[in-house]
């Protein structure tokens, strides 16, 4: 799962040490999750979600989905307002 903490913690000038107290994981897994070899559980993606003010879908993105698609169009897609290509309603 491809994602934007690294990004979104450097906007802030947090360090992982900061991110990790703020989500109550270890420095390691936001090292893990920063590097793609840890996917973060469903409560702790909302935990993120929260503390940068953002929906899941503009921080977390899978490696099917590419970071091209614009996030309101996965967020749309996610949330069932428009139907994915190919499938229908």
């Amino acid at each position: 799962m491809k994602n934007r903490l690294k990004v979104l913690r450097a906007e802030r000038d947090w360090t992982q040490a900061d991110l990790a107290n703020a989500l109550d994981v270890s420095r390691q897994t936001i090292n893990a999750i920063e590097k793609g070899k840890f996917d973060p559980s469903l409560p702790l993606a909302f935990k993120a979600a929260r503390l940068f003010s953002m929906q899941i879908e503009e921080i977390f993105i899978s490696e099917e989905t590419s970071w091209s698609v614009p996030i309101k169009r996965v967020a749309e897609v996610v949330s069932g307002e428009v139907c994915p290509v190919g499938k229908s309603s």
